[in-house]
């Protein structure tokens, strides 16, 4: 994960996203939760000034991460998240479709 990026997570009934925040911007993965082992990446949101960071990059590390530890699988509807999914054929376990 990049350095020194702290990633909160919160949901909202059926809805939920990653976000990263920083001099008063938003970067944030959004994601709706289709069943308690199913979960569709949405959309992937980077302002300008976090443009290089690798905050999209470890926005969807934390997803990884957080569908192995909670044991549900990802539909990776963004077209973000579908393009480095594809880059990472180590993250297999965690996609579906």
């Amino acid at each position: 994960m990049a350095e020194g990026m702290d990633i909160a997570k919160e949901i909202a009934g059926s809805k939920g996203r990653y976000v990263i925040r920083r001099d008063g911007e938003e970067a944030e993965l959004t994601f709706s939760i289709a069943s308690p082992v199913l979960v569709i990446a949405d959309h992937t949101g980077v302002p300008d000034s976090f443009r290089g960071t690798g905050a999209g990059r470890a926005l969807v590390e934390r997803l990884v991460a957080d569908a192995r530890a909670e044991g549900f699988k990802v539909v990776p509807l963004c077209p973000f998240v579908n393009g480095l999914r594809r880059r990472h054929p180590e993250w297999a376990d965690v996609f579906q479709g």
